[in-house]
């Protein structure tokens, strides 16, 4: 058994040993390949909407912005777990600093708070669209969009902040393995030989005041949509306000899924669901939406589809014109 190494004055740990899946270790390269594929997909897919949505006029609107916060926020997501994962995978560096922990352990919490922050925004944004079209342009202004994007951001950094330093005053005296490929606030805590009911306490209302709040917001907004939408007499008309909220919607399944089954298997389900299918599924949480959502908004947004076709095309005019 490895034991933690400590600082001798205050019984504050060197570092963890990262020790990825517990139980398939056999199959930690055969589980890379996916993981690696889907990173590639999110980083070169978000990279690539911030670009359309940087360089095309015609997506600078509200919406755009909003997806443009939100692909930002996938890359932070995924980017703060999956290489160091991948070099658990691949190369057994499994070490991290005590430091680089709660670094990560901070970036974590920060993206996926915000991940909800802006899905949440982006459920008013269809609301506004959907019930004030003709208002949609002077309600949402560039002003009031900068200022709600950073409220939000602000509202998930002195929220998950604190939960950095109750790490860090924790005495551990146990040993230094963490089975995990991330640093998670309570396997990090569970490590600790002090009182962590603090701790547990903490994240349980971190979680409510971002996730329950957001998760509030969007059904309201979408109860109210729904209002609207039934209530107009034209079928296409009810048809295309359906399709404006098509992607927000594959957006929130594909985050909020994997996010709930985390949250209620570690209370309720903790003793009958292996820890591998704990640990795969906190993983898939960080990934699945960071891949997905580029696809998804891609292929179901028309402006964002024509804008992708109109540079291939051009692409390709060039080549042959070189030729």
């Amino acid at each position: 058994m490895i034991m933690l190494m400590l600082n001798q004055t205050d019984l504050t740990p060197v570092s963890f040993m990262l020790n990825g899946i517990p139980g398939l270790e056999n199959m930690h390269m055969w589980i890379s390949f996916p993981f690696c594929s889907m990173y590639a997909v999110a980083v070169i897919g978000n990279c690539g909407l911030l670009y359309l949505i940087c360089c095309e006029d015609s997506l600078h609107r509200s919406m755009y912005y909003f997806l443009a916060m939100l692909s930002l926020t996938d890359l932070v997501m995924c980017t703060t777990t999956i290489p160091k994962a991948l070099c658990i995978f691949w190369f057994h560096l499994k070490e991290i600093s005590f430091n680089d922990c709660l670094v990560q352990m901070f970036f974590i919490y920060t993206s996926t708070g915000m991940e909800s922050g802006v899905l949440m925004l982006m459920a008013l944004d269809c609301y506004v669209a959907i019930c004030y079209p003709l208002r949609y342009s002077t309600i949402l202004t560039n002003p009031v969009i900068a200022k709600v994007g950073l409220a939000t951001f602000l509202r998930v950094v002195l929220l998950v902040t604190p939960l950095t330093f109750i790490i860090k005053r924790l005495p551990y005296c146990r040993e230094n393995i963490l089975y995990h490929t991330y640093c998670d606030h309570m396997a990090v805590a569970k490590l600790s030989c002090g009182n962590i009911k603090i701790n547990v306490i903490y994240g349980l209302t971190v979680a409510l005041l971002i996730g329950g709040f957001d998760i509030l917001c969007i059904t309201v907004s979408y109860t109210m949509i729904l209002r609207a939408v039934v209530s107009l007499s034209s079928a296409d008309a009810r048809q295309k306000a359906f399709s404006t909220c098509t992607a927000h919607i594959c957006a929130i399944v594909f985050s909020h899924s994997p996010a709930f089954f985390c949250f209620f298997s570690h209370r309720f389900g903790g003793h009958t669901i292996p820890p591998s299918c704990h640990i795969i599924v906190a993983n898939i949480y960080l990934l699945l939406p960071p891949t997905m959502n580029p696809i998804v908004y891609g292929v179901k947004t028309k402006q964002i589809r024509d804008c992708v076709i109109r540079i291939l095309l051009g692409s390709k005019d060039i080549k042959s014109h070189s030729i």
